[in-house]
């Protein structure tokens, strides 16, 4: 039926929007293009997300799974953070690193340094002299061509270098083996080397300690371990080192493992000043005569970075 346009006005408004509305639909989308190829042109790229430089390790995970998770090898993840195949023991709440340490600066060797002769008397140590003289232990060493190993007697002239002279600190000192202590840690070694001081034990002892610690329990105040186990040297309330309580004493903890006339186990538990001969056994021997540990030879890994920590932090 034909109608009669001039008697419908409507009906010629409606064709006219009609024509428009498909006017705007061709020139908006080309015939040529598809919907999933508009689709496609207009998506955004999903963002790519960068790998974190460290991840803290949840119940249940691996180094493998850790590594498998950012795309990242292994082999890498274990080197980064001082672990082998062999020993890749992770816990909750521990620290990963998942990016190459970075190398460390070259520490430039000090001229010698004038400075004032000092004699040693009874009970001093290298580092006890330089806080006298306001210099630093890892200063008063090279001046008088001493290591950590050397040992000094009474009657011995050195000579410590003027405060001046005293190097400050390297940061890099305390990234051993890229194993960059935090503040937990850091708090924690400072502890061990104090209480170290006040019971007069040698820097090497003190040392020991440390990487006995590092190795135990990362430098950390556990309250978990291998059956009962607990704290900075996982030490075990069933086998005669004190309550839950007292082992989970940072410090006390600390002259337990040092033992000697202070030890608060008095004779219940054997220290590192009570093994005859300590002084001349090897790192991991000494660490391992006070431990018993089923993994001797773990502690031997610990003896450079723990005489970096301590010429840093003491």
């Amino acid at each position: 039926m034909l109608v009669d346009v001039s008697r419908h006005p409507r009906a010629v408004i409606g064709a006219s929007a009609l024509v428009s509305t498909v006017a705007l639909t061709l020139i908006a989308a080309p015939a040529h293009a598809s919907t999933k190829e508009l689709s496609r042109q207009g998506a955004p790229h999903p963002a790519q997300t960068p790998t974190p430089n460290t991840h803290t390790v949840a119940a249940g995970e691996s180094v493998a799974a850790i590594a498998a998770r950012y795309g990242l090898a292994t082999a890498d993840v274990l080197s980064w953070n001082g672990l082998s195949w062999g020993d890749s023991l992770i816990h909750p709440g521990q620290v990963l690193s998942l990016v190459a340490p970075a190398a460390p600066a070259p520490v430039p060797t000090p001229a010698p340094a004038a400075g004032t002769p000092y004699t040693v008397v009874a009970g001093d140590t290298i580092s006890g002299i330089a806080a006298r003289h306001g210099s630093t232990a890892g200063a008063v060493l090279a001046a008088n061509g001493l290591t950590w190993d050397s040992i000094i007697y009474p009657g011995q002239t050195i000579t410590v270098p003027a405060a001046s002279a005293a190097p400050a600190p390297s940061p890099a000192a305390v990234d051993a083996v890229g194993l960059e202590l935090d503040a937990e840690q850091a708090q924690n070694a400072r502890t061990i080397i104090r209480i170290g001081r006040e019971m007069g034990v040698p820097e090497r002892g003190i040392a020991i300690a440390l990487g006995t610690a590092m190795q135990e329990s990362w430098l950390r105040n556990l309250d978990w371990g291998d059956r009962d186990s607990q704290g900075l040297f996982q030490q075990r309330p069933s086998t005669g080192w004190g309550t839950v309580e007292e082992v989970r004493d940072a410090e006390r903890a600390t002259r337990a493992f040092f033992g000697g006339p202070a030890d608060p186990n008095g004779s219940r538990t054997r220290g590192l000043l009570d093994i005859p001969g300590w002084e001349s056994m090897s790192y991991a021997d000494a660490a391992q005569a006070v431990q018993i540990s089923a993994y001797p030879d773990r502690y031997a890994r610990w003896e450079q970075p723990s005489l970096a920590w301590l010429a840093a932090l003491g």
